[in-house]
C-alpha cells in the first residue's frame, strides 16, 4: 500500500500571483525558486504561451512542514461559499480574552493585507469562537 507523502492545496482564482502573495505574507510561506534555467518566474513565464502567461502560482513552508499551496488561474468567478478553506490558528493554547487579543491582532494585520472581516463566530459547546475573514479574491477562510 501506498502512503501519501506531500498534500498540495489548489485554489481557482482570477489573479494566481496575487493570490499567492496574499497567502505568503498570511502563513510566511516563500515563492519558490523558478526552475533551473531562469533568473525569475517572470523570465520562465514569458517562455510560455500567451494564453498560459500568469495562470498559475505557487507558495511553500519554508520549513518544509506546511502543504504546497498552488493557485490556478480559472475563468470563471466565485459565486458560492467555499466547499474547502483554510484555517489560520492564531489563537491557538490560548483560552479567554487572551485568545480573543490575539484573534482580533492577527485580524488587524490581515486586514492591512487585504483580506475582508466577515464576522465573528462566538463559541458554542462544539467550537471555540473563530472569525470569519475573505483574502483578496473574496475566498472565505477562518481565523481561530
Amino acid at each position: 500500500m501506498t502512503s501519501v507523502r506531500q498534500v498540495q492545496v489548489t485554489f481557482d482564482c482570477a489573479e494566481p500571483e496575487r493570490v499567492a502573495r496574499f497567502w505568503c505574507e498570511v502563513l510566511g510561506y516563500v515563492v519558490p525558486q523558478p526552475p533551473e534555467g531562469f533568473a525569475s518566474w517572470d523570465d520562465f513565464d514569458r517562455t510560455l504561451p500567451a494564453e498560459h502567461q500568469g495562470s498559475a502560482f505557487a507558495c511553500v513552508d519554508p520549513s518544509g512542514v506546511g502543504p504546497r499551496l498552488f493557485f490556478q488561474r480559472v475563468p470563471e468567478g466565485k459565486v458560492v461559499k467555499n466547499r474547502l478553506h483554510l484555517d489560520v490558528r492564531a489563537g491557538t493554547g490560548l483560552v479567554g480574552a487572551e485568545r480573543l487579543a490575539a484573534l482580533e491582532s492577527e485580524c488587524t494585520r490581515l486586514l492591512a493585507l487585504g483580506a475582508v472581516r466577515v464576522r465573528l463566530l462566538p463559541a458554542d459547546d462544539h467550537n471555540e469562537s473563530c472569525i470569519v475573514m475573505q483574502d483578496v479574491e473574496g475566498n472565505e477562510f477562518c481565523l481561530d
